[in-house]
Formats: C-alpha cells, structure tokens, sequence
C-alpha cells in the first residue's frame, strides 16, 4: 500500500499566516510515502516544510508562486499514472471536462490539481479521469471563490483501489469524509461517511 498526502494553496503569508495547529498536527503525523502540493506556496519556507512531511515530494507551481517549480509532475502507480497540476488556467475552475483534457495531455488516468481553494473527489462526465482536490490546507480565500474550511486529503492506492479521506476543519474539529475509487472500463466513486 502506497499512502499519499495531498495538499496545497496555503497562499503563505500573502492570505494565510500558518496552517491551522489541528492540521499541522495531522500532516506531520507520520512521513507520507509521498506528498503532492498542488502549488500556491508563495514562500520558500513553505517549500522546505513541505518537502520534510514525506519519503518524497512533488510540488508543481501555482499562479501565485514565484519559486523556481514544475508546472506539472506526473508519479506512477499500480499502473496508474497520477498528474499533479495547480489548476491555473481552467475556466471556470474547477471544470471537470477541461481537468479531463489536461489530463489527457499528461497521459494521466487521475489528476491532483488545486486552484479551487475548494475540495472535491469526482470524475469528468465520461468517467475517464479521476479528479481530486484537497482544497486549501490554510482556507484561503481564492480570490475568485469563497473561501472554504481549511482542508487536506490522505489517498491510499491498494491493487488499484484509491481510497481517499478528506479532512476538513471545522471550528476546532476536523471532519472526515471518506471515498473508494476504482477504475474498470471508467472510474467509479462511492463516498462513505459525510461531514
């Protein structure tokens, strides 16, 4: 089993001045197989945290960074290859068909992206792409769409079977919703527990 952190847009200390204690907690709770930040880290310090949290991380630019980083990182796993992109350039966010088309363009059956400030676990409408988002780990505002809770998101991939737990934070408790994706002739989701 392959345990991945994902998370991103923590926009510090342009819009955030850290990640919230509960989270932080959570994160650096064990090193991570692998962590993906989907960019926006706005500052070095960010970066190097980030790279500590995991075996390895892959980090790719955001709109807002100024650092010297990838536009989009691409991990194989299980077969399956795993696109990392901010999400940049997607109008409006967030839209699953033209996620699905920069997909396409990396050669990626799931794509991790950011951008949103807001969480979502979904496939395109073909069924095709998985798409996954951790939202924002300071609860940014996004410049464009409201801010949501602060949020983060553990995938384990097992014989090709993601299992995906959200974890948003609410006041001062963090609610977990969970997920399993598993592709066949497309991506199927079934969601568990709900915050």
């Amino acid at each position: 089993m392959t345990i991945i952190l994902v998370l991103g847009d923590t926009h510090i200390p342009d819009r955030a001045v850290k990640v919230p204690e509960p989270l932080v907690r959570l994160v650096e709770s064990k090193p991570w197989n692998y962590v993906l930040f989907t960019g926006d880290l706005t500052t070095g310090e960010v970066k190097t945290w980030v790279e500590k949290l995991g075996e390895k991380a892959l980090i790719v630019k955001g709109n807002m960074d100024l650092l010297p980083l990838p536009a989009y990182q691409k991990l194989t796993l299980n077969n399956y290859v795993i696109g990392l992109h901010h999400g940049h350039g997607i109008f409006p966010r967030g839209d699953s068909k033209k996620l699905a088309k920069l997909a396409e363009t990396m050669g990626a059956d799931v794509l991790v992206t950011g951008h949103t400030h807001v969480p979502f676990v979904k496939t395109d409408p073909s069924g095709k792409i998985l798409l996954l988002n951790p939202g924002s780990a300071t609860g940014a505002w996004s410049g464009e769409l409201e801010a949501g809770p602060p949020s983060v998101m553990i995938v384990e991939v097992d014989n090709g079977i993601f299992k995906i737990r959200l974890f948003k934070l609410v006041g001062s408790i963090i609610r977990e919703a969970t997920f399993s994706a598993e592709k066949r002739d497309k991506w199927y989701v079934s969601a568990g527990l709900n915050y």
